[in-house]
């Protein structure tokens, strides 16, 4: 039956290979921070274990393990072996209890940050990652786009002058840009803060002042993404524009005489194909944040909020941290999959002779 329908079966195949995909990640996410040997309740305890007796203490940490579904539970007790001490879960036992709670839309509560649930922490710190990647990405690909184009329609000065350039600062590593960026306007010029997302003295708000603040904190790590990003995009269409005006089907419109606008037309939409994936991709990890960017600008993000949790061990953390990210990166994936089997006449040629087979 799906042989009539060669659209949605393609359509299908990849759905079922991302669904894989994110099932192995799942796994993988969940067991590689529990390969050490580190005791996460050991933070908590830390935290909130001053001034108590070792009684007490003894019965907080058991409360906390019950509480994560660290020791096995029965009618409400831990169950202890022949010493008296809890039995411990195994990672296999938590692991099921961790997708239970998943499909409840529980991802757990944070060891770090107790007793903040993790979905909590997540949605306070995605606002600024969003607020910083997106524009930043969108921006950077257009401008890296266009210009890229040009260099390779145009090409004489204006592609001698542009290509050095892109490849000069897409080369840089982003934590030397950023730092470069930090040490000359902050610390030289002083012209812009060093760090934060906003001054200390102001509270999160929709106030003036503060989106002032923001928007003052936010123009220096905007710009360490933003040149970057748009000098590997210019290069990028630089290379596929060239390439598309050196294959035969431009030369045979040539031949015939078609209008210029209408060969530009099909050399761009082509040459756009792999420009659109790196989009896709980008924007699909877009949820994990510029971390190194967030590290030298003590950015308030996901990123920076990743970078704490795994210094921490902060299991319930990492496990919701890298479920977002996995889910946003493969859905982007997927949809460029989709976008491509629809726009690509190669593609779609593809898909008609399966459908003839």
């Amino acid at each position: 039956m799906l042989k009539q329908y060669p659209s949605l079966r393609y359509i299908l195949q990849r759905g079922v290979w991302y669904l894989l995909t994110f099932a192995v990640a799942v796994i993988i996410n969940f067991f590689l921070p529990r390969l050490g040997s580190h005791n996460p309740v050991d933070i908590i305890m830390g935290k909130f274990s001053a001034g108590m007796s070792s009684e007490a203490a003894r019965a907080k940490e058991e409360a906390y393990l019950k509480e994560f579904g660290l020791v096995k539970v029965r009618n409400g007790e831990i169950l202890r072996d022949a010493a008296g001490k809890p039995l411990k879960t195994s990672n296999t036992e938590q692991f099921v209890n961790y997708i239970k709670m998943c499909f409840k839309g529980d991802l757990g509560t944070s060891f770090q940050k107790y007793p903040k649930k993790v979905l909590q922490v997540i949605i306070e710190a995605i606002p600024w990652t969003i607020a910083l990647q997106l524009p930043t990405i969108l921006l950077g690909w257009i401008t890296g786009n266009v210009l890229g184009a040009l260099a390779a329609y145009r090409r004489g000065a204006f592609d001698r002058v542009l290509f050095p350039a892109a490849l000069f600062i897409s080369a840089l590593p982003s934590f030397v840009f950023g730092m470069l960026l930090l040490y000359y306007f902050s610390v030289v010029m002083n012209w812009f803060p060093a760090m934060g997302g906003y001054a200390d003295a102001i509270v999160p708000s929709l106030s003036f002042e503060f989106i002032q603040s923001a928007a003052y904190h936010y123009l220096l790590p905007f710009l360490s993404i933003f040149c970057i990003l748009a000098g590997g995009q210019a290069i990028g269409m630089r290379s596929m524009g060239i390439y598309e005006l050196g294959t035969d089907y431009i030369k045979y419109a040539k031949w015939l005489g078609l209008k210029e606008s209408r060969i530009i037309g099909w050399l761009f939409r082509n040459a756009m194909l792999p420009q659109l994936t790196g989009l896709a991709l980008s924007l699909g990890t877009m949820i994990g944040g510029a971390l190194i960017t967030e590290m030298i600008f003590s950015y308030p993000g996901l990123g920076m909020a990743i970078l704490t949790t795994i210094q921490n061990n902060d299991y319930p953390m990492i496990q919701g941290c890298t479920l977002l990210i996995t889910t946003s990166v493969l859905l982007a994936n997927f949809t460029v999959d989709i976008l491509i089997g629809f726009l690509d006449p190669r593609v779609k040629a593809g898909l008609r002779i399966g459908k003839g087979n």
